[in-house]
């Protein structure tokens, strides 16, 4: 009879598609623990170690040893990009399935197959366990058939996790509900000693932890500092050819993985942009195109970082630098699973901080978020959906959705969802003001280590695993620093530097239009409409630039913030912007946002961009009520209703002719959409808004 070692030997070699394959140290053990001695385990192991092979081995050998019966429910926040690992889960002769929001068309066919008792491993995210429906229609009914529960990136679990997600606060929950005797494996890669304790702490004190060492023999670290993006962009251009194979260039918003992906095509390479904005289909294919060689890069947020895995993957470039020393280990450890040697290397930019200050500042809701929604509840007796908070609260839908997620995860849960609506549940709430003080504290340490890291003068990886409080750290040998040489150039042509900068300069933003408006009632915009009809709307329109960017960014924030005057510069950079774009049908006049705080800062720059390109300026628009700044209304029911009745259009001979909205600093684009359609309703020809920049700050 085969033993049960013998039997999980021949599923890592069919997996591994290697009749010759070992088991790794470590894995063998992990398994055993949880098949033959029903144990709880946190397996802390290093990226590309192989923790998805040890549950895998382990649900497949579990259900195999009750008769074919029951399944291991798996807890990740990686389903989209689990899909190699499903496959290589299918060769082992194991039936995984997954429920999540990017497959509902599958999901009647994978309930029939759970209570039928086919499946052997079900994946689901964390934010899974918040829907009800699934909680009682789904898991109550299978409880009682789980053989081990596995929560993936643990790390997720604990406050001090760097990557930390409130829904995963309710797989404690489920815990306790499992008999003592179920299997429970934990695994992470980034997990330093006082996560480790906070892990162990949620999970209940009969865990054990398995940890090995975090070093990556094949990868090879150099840091770059390049304060500019255009010497990062002309430093890409220059060495990306000799990098080795195919890799991942990490950026840390949409707005700069698309402008980077841009750059390097227009450069000649096969490069392309990768975030959550895009849909699943076109994230499978271009997941596919990398794994498969078939580009040289993909320019991606933190979209594509844990549980992507492609064991040739021969380099990892961060055109900025990421918030925290896990979060750039993690990220790195894509590279190198199945090479001799791997190259990564860390670009660090003069924009990193205000990034990653700006992550920090929106990771947890403000305390007066909280209050807000609280307080907007206990007014309503019926309860309120999220369209309703909207018009009740100043936030906007990720504002909402942070509060509401924090609150739902709290242990009793001061909110309970009915139906569509949210109501107070009884139960007294205090707010944990200081845990949040610390953990936002604890960010601002990981910022400044990975300062330290961009300019350390010891070996890298020695102080990534020191970072991580790895027990067997040491110097790798063979980084940058280390071998005293650099390992790829750090040189930049200045002819590439300065042909980055021309394109950042003609990297203009589009600026699409609204179509419906946030509410009908109260709203006298609205006139009763749910959406803006199309005669009335802007067309698409034109930035130069993004907030702050190092085309033209800069300029436009000293003028806006320190000049208190628009250059003649950044009126060049429009002429030529419009030029290229060339609007049809062509506009004929030009009028411009005007405001009370600031009465000649726009219509002085407007003036004189409608001379360069010929055409009248005419200001017919008047503002005729003081607003609040847009910029402190959350969500698009405030930002229209600050707007509501604050401007008139004053009709004049040409304006019916198409015409041009500037403005200087566009964000939600409502500023925009309302004059747009005053003018047409005064009778104006097309609308076409232009501005100086477009504001957007989004991981993702």
């Amino acid at each position: 009879m085969e033993t049960l070692y013998a039997r999980a030997l021949r599923l890592l070699q069919t997996a591994l598609r290697n009749p010759s394959a070992a088991f790794r140290e470590g894995q063998w053990e992990a398994i055993e623990a949880l098949v033959a001695r029903r144990e709880r385990l946190l397996l802390v192991q290093r990226t590309g170690w192989g923790k998805s092979l040890v549950y895998f081995i382990a649900a497949r050998l579990l259900r195999e040893h009750n008769g074919n019966k029951g399944l291991s429910l798996l807890i990740s926040p990686l389903l989209s990009l689990m899909r190699n690992q499903v496959e290589m889960a299918e060769r082992m002769g194991i039936h995984a399935e997954t429920i999540h929001s990017a497959n509902t068309h599958q999901w009647d066919t994978v309930e029939s197959k759970l209570f039928a008792d086919t499946v052997d491993l079900l994946l689901i995210s964390p934010e899974r366990l918040a829907n009800a429906e699934f909680y009682e229609r789904i898991l109550q009914r299978i409880a009682s058939r789980i053989v081990m529960l596995i929560v993936d990136e643990a790390h997720c679990i604990s406050d001090w996790g760097h990557d930390f997600r409130p829904d995963y606060r309710r797989i404690v929950r489920i815990l306790r509900l499992l008999p003592g005797n179920v299997p429970v494996l934990a695994t992470t890669a980034t997990a330093n000693d006082r996560v480790v304790e906070d892990i162990r702490r949620q999970l209940g004190e009969g865990i054990s932890v398995q940890r090995g060492s975090l070093a990556r023999r094949s990868l090879q670290l150099q840091n770059i500092v390049l304060p500019s993006q255009a010497e990062r962009l002309a430093w890409l251009a220059e060495h990306l050819d000799a990098l080795p194979g195919s890799g991942i260039i990490y950026a840390l918003t949409v707005a700069d993985a698309e402008r980077v992906a841009r750059w390097l095509r227009s450069r000649g390479y096969e490069v392309y942009s990768y975030h959550a904005d895009l849909d699943n289909a076109l994230r499978e294919e271009l997941e596919q195109k990398l794994l498969q060689n078939e580009v040289k890069a993909l320019v991606a947020t933190v979209a594509l970082g844990m549980g992507f895995d492609k064991p040739d993957l021969g380099f990892v470039v961060h055109f900025q630098r990421p918030g925290s020393v896990v979060h750039y280990y993690q990220q790195i450890g894509r590279a190198g699973r199945a090479l001799e040697q791997a190259v990564i290397v860390l670009l660090g930019g003069e924009e990193d901080d205000e990034v990653v200050d700006y992550f920090i500042r929106t990771a947890f809701p403000p305390q007066a978020h909280t209050e807000a929604v609280l307080n907007a509840l206990r007014r309503s007796s019926a309860g309120l959906s999220l369209n309703e908070m909207e018009q009740q609260v100043n936030l906007s839908r990720q504002q909402l959705d942070k509060v509401l997620r924090l609150l739902a995860s709290e242990t009793p849960s001061p909110i309970l969802q009915m139906g569509g609506k949210y109501v107070l549940a009884p139960v007294a709430y205090v707010p944990d003001t200081e845990r949040i003080q610390r953990l936002t504290a604890l960010r601002r340490a990981e910022q400044e280590q990975m300062q330290q890291y961009l300019r350390s003068t010891q070996c890298l990886m020695l102080f990534l695993q020191s970072a991580l409080d790895d027990p067997y750290a040491q110097p790798c040998g063979r980084c940058a620093v280390c071998r005293g040489e650099p390992i790829v150039p750090i040189q930049v042509n200045e002819v590439t530097v300065r042909e980055a900068i021309h394109f950042l300069r003609r990297s203009e933003v589009p600026l699409e239009p609204r179509k419906m408006w946030p509410s009908r009632q109260g709203l006298s915009l609205a006139q009763g409409q749910s959406k803006i009809p199309e005669q009335l709307r802007p067309l698409e329109g034109r930035a130069l630039c993004l907030w702050g960017d190092a085309g033209w960014g800069t300029l436009v924030r000293q003028g806006k913030y320190i000049d208190g005057f628009y250059s003649d510069q950044l009126v060049e950079g429009m002429v030529e912007m419009i030029r290229r774009w060339q609007p049809q049908p062509a506009p004929q006049w030009l009028t411009c946002v005007p405001s009370l705080r600031h009465p000649h800062l726009v219509p002085n720059f407007a003036q004189r961009l409608a001379q360069r390109l010929g055409i009248p300026f005419v200001a017919c628009v008047r503002k005729v009520r003081e607003t609040h700044p847009q910029k402190e209304m959350q969500n698009s029911f405030h930002q229209v209703s600050n707007l509501d009745g604050a401007f008139e259009v004053d009709p004049w001979s040409g304006i019916s002719q198409p015409v041009f909205l500037v403005d200087d600093v566009v964000d939600s684009g409502w500023t925009l959409t309302v004059i747009a359609v005053l003018l047409r309703r005064a009778g104006s020809g097309p609308v076409f808004p232009i501005a100086l920049a477009k504001q957007v700050l989004r991981g993702g």
